[in-house]
């Protein structure tokens, strides 16, 4: 491959970096030795060389988890902890030992054990599918261990500059990689949220995934930009792009908060999924968070969160962020998230079923009731800073909380008045029981995630309801333009600059004029530099972005003119194709 080329795949860490290709090929060594006959096997030895590998990749994966969570924190290495839970699976255990009794070597065993499970996982859809990587990662550490086979290459000391390429990365692999020498990440398989995935993003190393077996033709040695905002890996780029690309990670870190030139302030949160992220979105200058996203207490586990647990991970939050707002988005599952201990229900169509405030209004009306307890002890957390002398009643009105402080949450796949005034009983209805309790206490902003067509429509009814709204455009975009955000056959139509995605973002700003209510965004628009004057031109009052683009976003916004932006937004509104859009925007197609 020579010349600049562009591959696409799924950008996994919104940054960017530029480097020298470097292949890895972790499990290339664990070639099996033919299967032997099953009457020269003696099962009592296969037995104690299994849990002798059993032991030895215990060790391992504890000595990873402790590095782990030292350098990305516990939520992040919690990862390994289910990693050492395979190892003591009856489903897996029993079934390698019933092999090696009937005559099987016991790598043989492990291997064909595991393959089944690894298929399975990946007959499932989302996140589920991407486990596989994890059951790869303890599969090889057992087959390393029987085939007594060395350790895969040191990735911990890799020379500065590496652009990283490989078939797929494990999270042991990615654990290892040093921040500082590797310039980018790109796999042929895998997927945004598979854990390694999430690792990455940890350690903010820019990272494209699912790119393919045109990957496989980018020879070692070669120059390689990974653009992990635009999915993009760019072979061989000019100068030009390179420069471009570069530029987006260049913005100095601002802490405080900032205005546009002429004056208007506009609030630069961060979006967390984990408790892990929510330091680096500080380094970063976030103002405060923007959508923590509560699920992430909710998977990789065998049993939902209690509300001390749930309480004390967003009362961490708040700590962090002491003079900002936290919006905490109510459980948000179903659709691509699943749960299995939850038992969600099985329907054709899931991203247009039961999931969001559908579920929490219904079948997990428990769940969403501890939630909220522990919500509303958190906002009176919130308010004095030492979780002492909440009260009660409704947070928006206190004259006393700064307007940028404390606890917000918000509602996830609104569609009908209902559902909010539903929602908003249910809070006033625990707040009841809290102050029969004496448990301290306080309402906190209550506002709805607008990502369906619906909820655009309903925002001057939902706005007059609530203290905010909170535009999702990554799913706002799959609802408008019935385009499935994780499907490469429509991938041209999952985009946020549509026309009709652009009029519905108005149609809520505008909706929520004359209301007390402020409007924010939550979705990936929210977190282009490109974008920000569109953005400040529609209205909005938040801008919540993954913490590695805060620092440009803010650096753009102080130079957006209010007046100039309205008029670009109006020239937009006025288009009728992407192309249109892109082109008064400025933006290459």
């Amino acid at each position: 491959m020579t010349g600049p080329t562009t591959l696409t795949g799924i950008g996994s860490t919104p940054r960017t970096g530029v480097g020298t290709a470097r292949w890895y090929r972790g499990g290339a060594d664990l070639t099996l030795p033919d299967r032997p006959d099953p009457s020269t096997v003696d099962p009592a030895i296969e037995r104690e060389r299994f849990e002798a590998a059993r032991e030895e990749a215990r060790e391992a994966i504890r000595l990873a988890r402790d590095r782990a969570e030292a350098r990305v924190g516990g939520e992040e290495a919690a990862v390994f902890d289910a990693h050492e839970a395979f190892l003591d699976d009856p489903g897996i255990v029993d079934d390698v030992e019933d092999a090696i009794a009937d005559g099987t070597p016991a790598e043989h065993a492990v291997r064909d054990r595991f393959e089944a499970a690894i298929g399975q996982f990946e007959g499932m859809d989302g996140r589920m599918a991407e486990r596989a990587d994890d059951l790869r990662d303890v599969r090889d550490r057992l087959l390393r261990a029987l085939l007594d086979a060395p350790t895969p290459t040191d990735l911990s000391t890799l020379p500065a500059g590496t652009v990283l390429l490989a078939e797929r990365l494990t999270p042991s692999d990615t654990a290892e990689l040093d921040p500082a020498a590797v310039a980018g990440i790109a796999t042929v398989a895998g997927g945004r949220t598979s854990h390694a995935a999430i690792i990455a993003r940890s350690l903010s190393i820019p990272a494209v995934v699912g790119v393919v077996d045109a990957l496989a033709e980018v020879a070692d040695g070669t120059e390689v930009l990974v653009d992990g905002e635009a999915g993009e890996v760019v072979v061989e780029p000019g100068e030009k792009r390179r420069a471009a690309a570069l530029r987006k990670d260049d913005a100095p870190v601002v802490p405080e908060p900032v205005s546009t030139a002429d004056g208007r302030a506009i609030e630069v949160a961060a979006n967390v999924g984990s408790g892990a992220e929510v330091p680096p979105a500080s380094d970063r200058g976030a103002d405060g968070i923007g959508l923590f996203r509560s699920e992430f207490l909710f998977l990789d586990r065998e049993s939902p969160p209690d509300e001390e647990e749930q309480y004390e991970a967003v009362v961490a939050a708040l700590e962090a962020f002491p003079d900002d707002r936290i919006v905490v988005r109510t459980l948000d599952v179903g659709g691509d998230k699943q749960v299995p201990y939850l038992d969600l229900p099985e329907e054709p169509n899931p991203f247009l079923g039961r999931r969001g405030i559908r579920l929490s209004l219904e079948e997990h009306a428990d769940l969403f009731e501890t939630q909220l307890r522990a919500l509303l002890r958190a906002a009176a957390h919130g308010r004095d800073g030492n979780g002492g002398g909440g009260s009660e009643g409704d947070g928006a009105s206190d004259d006393d909380r700064d307007d940028r402080g404390g606890l917000a949450v918000m509602f996830p796949m609104v569609s009908r008045v209902e559902e909010v005034e539903a929602a908003l009983d249910r809070v006033e209805s625990v707040a009841a029981d809290l102050a029969a309790e004496g448990v301290d206490h306080a309402v906190p902003e209550l506002g709805a995630m607008v990502e369906t067509p619906a909820a655009s429509y309903l925002a001057d009814a939902l706005a007059a309801r609530l203290d905010f709204l909170s535009v999702g455009t990554n799913d706002l975009a799959g609802y408008v333009m019935a385009a499935d955000r994780e499907s490469d056959a429509v991938a041209d139509y999952h985009d946020p600059l549509h026309p009709a995605v652009l009029r519905a973002i108005d149609r809520t700003t505008a909706g929520a004029e004359g209301t007390d209510a402020w409007v924010g965004m939550c979705g990936e628009m929210a977190g282009d530099p490109e974008l920000t004057e569109l953005s400040v031109g529609f209205g909005l009052d938040e801008l919540s972005m993954s913490a590695v683009t805060i620092p440009a976003v803010k650096e753009r916004v102080r130079e957006v003119d209010s007046a100039e932006a309205r008029e670009l937004a109006e020239a937009v509104l006025r288009c009728e194709t992407r192309a249109e859009v892109r082109d008064v925007l400025g933006l290459d197609e």
